[in-house]
């Protein structure tokens, strides 16, 4: 008897899904925004284009302000009486610069006050990459990384500071004081100081980026602090590989980009495993994964 009368409720509940009129599922409350290839191509096009326009900007400010953005950010390092040797109490000397090039100052010109409008109109190119990415997020994805443009532009000014401030002017007095006879005196090329000043501080403000790179990876599921750990070895070796690849052939700047960088590595492990105990908590609740 107890299985005719579950036929029947079966028949009961067959009969009311195929009514004329069944009952709707409710559409989800949240739809991804789908767009063709070229489509994303064309959108990826326009924000770089928008991006650059903020860096354009950033140029035209900093040729605005070109003569007190050299006399003092750019060859201020190079000075005995830059403050940041004086806070630290190094016993600085100036720097002799010489220009051994015909078109030199002016190809130096240029080119340094183009790196510095690029520092300069970086936030409106992370700005523009984030708003890329945006759409593609799930509304709690946007609100836990409504921060993550004033985050990267954080990390890439504290970066920018760190190469300005303390890279620059240790190595720069590391060489100036480096003689291996009487007779050889150092007399830098302008080219070669602000190359090695645009490219240590612009160096710096990229690998500080690292801990959002670990954030935005553990936050779609491909990184975990295991793995960091587990290959922790090898990125260390890989931090003084990088280092050497950033900087001059010389073990006093690269010994100085590669201290940051483990430390960065180690807090990206940090990161990963609190982006990683939100999303699982996201995900599963107060559940354990795989229970």
């Amino acid at each position: 008897m107890s299985d005719e009368k579950q036929s029947e409720e079966i028949q009961q509940v067959a009969r009311e899904i195929m009514q004329p009129n069944p009952p709707q599922a409710k559409p989800p409350k949240y739809e991804p925004q789908e767009m063709p290839f070229l489509d994303h191509l064309e959108e990826l096009r326009w924000r770089i284009i928008k991006g650059m326009i903020g860096v354009f900007l950033g140029v035209i400010l900093a040729f605005v302000f070109s003569s007190w953005i050299l006399e003092h950010i750019l060859l201020g390092p190079a000075k005995g009486d830059f403050f940041m040797y004086q806070l630290v109490g190094i016993n600085a000397t100036d720097l002799v610069l010489q220009n051994r090039r015909l078109p030199g100052q002016f190809f130096t010109y240029i080119g340094t006050l183009f790196v510095v409008g690029l520092i300069i109109g970086a936030p409106a190119l992370f700005y523009q990459m984030w708003s890329f990415v945006a759409p593609a997020l799930n509304p709690n994805e946007r609100k836990g990384s409504r921060f993550i443009v004033f985050n990267m532009t954080l990390l890439f000014m504290v970066g920018v500071a760190f190469g300005y401030l303390v890279l620059t002017p240790f190595a720069l007095q590391f060489f100036n004081t480096f003689y291996i006879s009487d007779m050889i005196r150092n007399d830098f090329d302008i080219n070669a100081y602000f190359t090695a000043i645009t490219l240590w501080t612009l160096t710096c403000g990229i690998i500080f980026q690292l801990p959002m790179v670990s954030y935005l990876l553990s936050k779609v599921g491909l990184l975990t602090p295991e793995f960091m750990i587990k290959y922790r070895k090898y990125a260390l070796l890989m931090c003084f590989v990088l280092a050497a690849f950033l900087t001059p052939p010389d073990p006093v700047s690269q010994i100085l980009i590669a201290i940051p960088l483990i430390l960065l590595y180690q807090f990206g492990i940090l990161i990963s495993r609190i982006t990683n105990r939100r999303r699982n908590k996201e995900i599963w609740g107060d559940a354990k994964p795989g229970a």
